[in-house]
């Protein structure tokens, strides 16, 4: 019933977000623009992920395969990933309950902790988060690892080897951990804790020889050797993957990251018991952390401390459970900074475990045979889940879209620099430039050298005609983060779009040797390459943006107007009909499919071609032109007269006078019996 309980608790939270779609912080990196991932699954892809690093910053393997399988069995539908989240992070749940009530014999104490950190709405971050599969997966192969050792330490006194597959087993489950999320890495320090209590394994020996203390932690030290080497082997990776994140950021000194450290366990420890204004990312406060601040938290962080040390013998379940916090955290602190987050909601997955446990645990001792205590205890018990349930499911409902996201972020933070940019991509993406803008620059004004808003303000501004000025945020993006691929291409669009064709193509070939698989940026090289007439490069370029992207209907597009410039009408024929399975209501791939099928004598296709761009684009005079030569091939001369004479209507009015005068002496062949107006 218990376990029941929980499933129907994560999903009456988190159900929600089946109908949430991804947002615009890092989803588009590790999912839904990433390549590898969107294929779906194949050996030749998981081959790839464990060989190359999965994003710009991570070597997460069994989590970018999880993805893979998500594309393979969803697609790019948002419910499908999310769905995987929560069933993940319900079963996480199920086995923290089972584990800890058989670790302790314990029931409730064991039900509660399970509850608290099934609905937690520190939780919602890591559940909500797509890109945050990392923690569910991570914190499943987490319990299960437990699992398996405390099922070591249970048969370890007599049945040698089903100890030792136990043994075994919990060092495999902590390798799929640590390639699910590096973070699990300070595990083999939760093993020793749980050695202490509720374990016990620093008695005597099964044999009953005496131990000394220090023989009995050497042991048990001894016998988490193939862990520690994990660990250990994990962090090299991780430093070596992480090395130019790590390196980037060189405004947080040292003393400001232990500052930081300290304020960051005192927030985690607030936000437990009152989970208010949570936000998806809080700006570091950098050195601008008061003195009185940081004093107070290491006050605190001191006497508590002090205060389990001192209990330890009548209450090990205290010691244990804040060494587990304290332990776990200390990976995502800072003092090795990562990101310019100060803390995140998503870091307390598993380390505030132990404070659960202190609580649980502690309040059950301290309360000892008090006759009330299971009435008390419950009613409070059921009050704390009931809101937190609630609080959970609210924050969650901010993860519904990009724009609530970052709105309630901004509610929640002062002078949150990426919280007005990425609310700006999501107002672009609504189609409100202007909003956008707005909010680039007031990132901007509280980070002045954030390379990300510089280019997007530099995108708002092309979109909005205004060249030149874009040019200038792109260049100094460049300045900020030269080997930024998404910028040269970007400066390469604006570049073309001003008639600089040469320094266009240096940006793109640029940005294809920082990122070689960037198809974008093969297809925009390919539209510069064919407008400095050089075909052949372009359809090479055209050709391997497809081979990344089949389903990229602006390079079909473009491929077929490339062949038919190189009169090879035929395979450009077969590249606008796939341009138009892909976009449906490309009015100029229709019309240039008119065209290639016209000059292949196809004409009576033609005719349907034209007819559906002037379904689409009814007021151009191209397609009226268009088809009224088509119609006088065909030798219907009084119907190609209408749409020759609609079609010289729209081209006086729009100022093309090239077709305009075409038309004229088009029309002064015909008889002027035909040439009568009337409605095409």
């Amino acid at each position: 019933m218990v376990c029941l309980f929980l499933a129907l608790a994560v999903w009456a939270v988190f159900g929600q977000t089946l109908r949430y779609g991804f947002v615009n912080y890092d989803d588009n990196v590790y999912v839904y623009d990433n390549p590898a991932i969107t294929q779906g699954y194949s050996l030749h892809g998981v081959a790839w992920i464990f060989t190359h690093v999965n994003g710009p910053d991570e070597w997460m393997p069994l989590t970018a395969i999880s993805h893979m399988l998500d594309c393979q069995l969803y697609g790019l539908h948002p419910g499908g990933h999310h769905l995987t989240n929560v069933l993940l992070h319900a079963l996480t749940a199920i086995l923290l309950f089972l584990v800890l009530r058989n670790m302790t014999g314990k029931f409730w104490p064991a039900a509660f902790v399970a509850a608290v950190f099934a609905i937690h709405p520190l939780r919602v971050e890591s559940v909500a988060w797509v890109t945050e599969r990392k923690d569910v997966l991570s914190g499943l192969f987490f319990m299960l690892t437990l699992w398996a050792y405390a099922r070591f330490v249970g048969t370890a006194g007599g049945q040698r080897l089903k100890a030792s597959v136990f043994y075994w087993l919990a060092v495999v489950f902590f390798a799929l951990g640590l390639m699910s999320k590096p973070m699990l890495v300070t595990l083999p320090f939760v093993l020793l804790l749980l050695d202490y209590w509720p374990l016990n394994r620093l008695s005597p020996g099964a044999s009953g020889a005496p131990r000394s203390r220090f023989q009995a932690w050497l042991d048990l030290f001894v016998e988490k050797i193939p862990f520690l080497l994990l660990s250990a082997a994990a962090c090299v990776v991780t430093l070596l993957v992480q090395r130019n994140a790590i390196g980037s950021v060189q405004a947080f000194d040292f003393p400001s990251r232990i500052e930081n450290a300290l304020v960051s366990y005192v927030a985690y420890l607030w936000q437990m018991l009152y989970p208010a204004g949570l936000a998806v990312f809080y700006p570091h406060p950098r050195n601008h952390l008061s003195l009185a601040k940081v004093g107070l938290s290491l006050l605190l962080l001191f006497l508590i401390s002090a205060g389990v040390v001192a209990g330890r013998r009548k209450h090990p379940c205290l010691l244990v459970g804040w060494l587990w916090y304290l332990g776990m955290l200390v990976p995502v602190l800072g003092l090795l900074q990562v990101g310019e987050q100060a803390r995140a909601d998503r870091y307390t997955y598993l380390p505030q475990i132990g404070l659960y446990v202190l609580v649980a645990w502690g309040v059950m001792e301290l309360c000892g045979n008090w006759r009330h205590r299971r009435a008390v205890l419950g009613f409070a018990a059921m009050t704390i889940l009931a809101a937190l349930l609630a609080g959970a499911y609210i924050q969650t409902g901010y993860w519904k879209d990009s724009a609530s996201l970052w709105t309630h972020a901004l509610a929640c933070t002062s002078e949150n620099y990426l919280a007005h940019n990425n609310l700006g991509l999501a107002l672009a993406g609504q189609g409100k430039p202007a909003e956008a803008i707005e909010h680039y620059e007031r990132a901007l004004q509280f980070m002045p050298d954030y390379a990300k808003a510089h280019n997007n303000l530099g995108v708002a501004l092309a979109g909005q005609g205004r060249l030149t000025e874009a040019t200038q945020q792109y260049e100094r993006a460049l300045q900020l983060k030269p080997d930024s691929a998404e910028v040269h291409n970007n400066l390469g669009i604006a570049l073309a779009g001003q008639g600089g064709l040469a320094r266009a193509i240096e940006h793109y070939e640029r940005a294809l040797q920082l990122k070689p698989d960037y198809a974008e940026a093969h297809n925009n090289l390919g539209v510069a390459l064919a407008g400095a007439g050089r075909p052949a490069e372009a359809i090479e370029h055209y050709g391997r943006a497809l081979q990344l992207r089949p389903d990229y209907a602006e390079a079909c597009y473009n491929l077929g107007n490339a062949l038919a410039g190189e009169g090879r009408l035929n395979e450009a024929i077969e590249h606008y009909e796939r341009a138009l399975q892909l976009k449906p209501d490309n009015a100029g791939a229709h019309n240039n499919l008119g065209l290639a099928l016209a000059r292949e004598g196809r004409l009576t296709e033609a005719v349907e071609q034209y007819e559906r761009v002037l379904q689409l684009k009814p007021d151009s005079a191209e397609p009226w032109y268009n088809l009224g030569k088509v119609l006088d091939q065909q030798g219907k001369l009084s119907e190609a007269a209408l749409y020759f004479q609609q079609a010289l209507t729209l081209a006086t009015a729009q100022g093309n006078t090239s077709m305009a005068e075409a038309i004229h002496i088009k029309l002064k062949s015909y008889p002027p019996a035909l040439l009568q107006p009337r409605a095409p």
